[in-house]
């Protein structure tokens, strides 16, 4: 016998009940009555921000005003005048810089405050290397849990789900922000 062995049969033997995996049928999903206050409330607890976009607003216009100081912001939305577009650049090293990337969620995750962004643009690396990300994504498509998100997520697309701005506390126990991709996530719904 090999000490292997000897080890997990002593663990066996020393088990005093056993249990059955559970079945997914027992599993009853968080439902929220409010989908969009928690929503909110959770990017908030992640790090994030959001804003509730009034009828008509101008997305671009907003984020100017939110970030005046942006030189160089990555788009491939119609409605922002953007510097870069993601779709046209040869590679993802021509984003390197970038101070705002703008991007629209297919949807948003009441229950931990991630939105699901599908890879609709030729680079996605826009996601990740720039300093503040904004995000666009409808009401209309909140759904309560993970379990619904996944179920919504069409089978062929590639994309993920970002929740809050990169953070990080491996180093010294200190909370970096901005250590992975971008500081900043801010949510705009309309």
């Amino acid at each position: 016998m090999t000490s292997r062995q000897y080890i997990l049969d002593q663990i066996r033997m020393s088990s005093r009940q056993s249990f059955d995996m559970p079945s997914f049928e027992d599993i009853l999903p968080v439902r929220y009555a409010d989908r969009l206050g928690q929503f909110m409330s959770a990017v908030e607890q992640v790090g994030g921000k959001t804003i509730i976009l009034e009828q008509g607003q101008d997305v671009d216009e907003l984020v100017r005003s939110l970030y005046p100081d942006a030189s160089v912001i990555a788009s491939s939305l119609t409605y922002i005048n953007a510097s870069v577009n993601p779709d046209m650049v040869r590679n993802a090293s021509e984003l390197n810089g970038v101070d705002v990337g703008i991007v629209e969620g297919e949807m948003a995750v009441a229950e931990n405050g991630c939105v699901w962004i599908p890879q609709t643009m030729k680079e996605r690396a826009v996601l990740f290397i720039s300093e503040r990300l904004v995000i666009v994504v409808d009401r209309n498509n909140i759904v309560n849990n993970m379990h619904e998100a996944y179920s919504a997520v069409k089978n062929d697309s590639y994309g993920c789900f970002i929740s809050g701005p990169s953070k990080t506390a491996d180093i010294a126990q200190a909370l970096v922000m901005g250590a992975q991709a971008a500081r900043e996530v801010m949510v705009l719904i309309k």
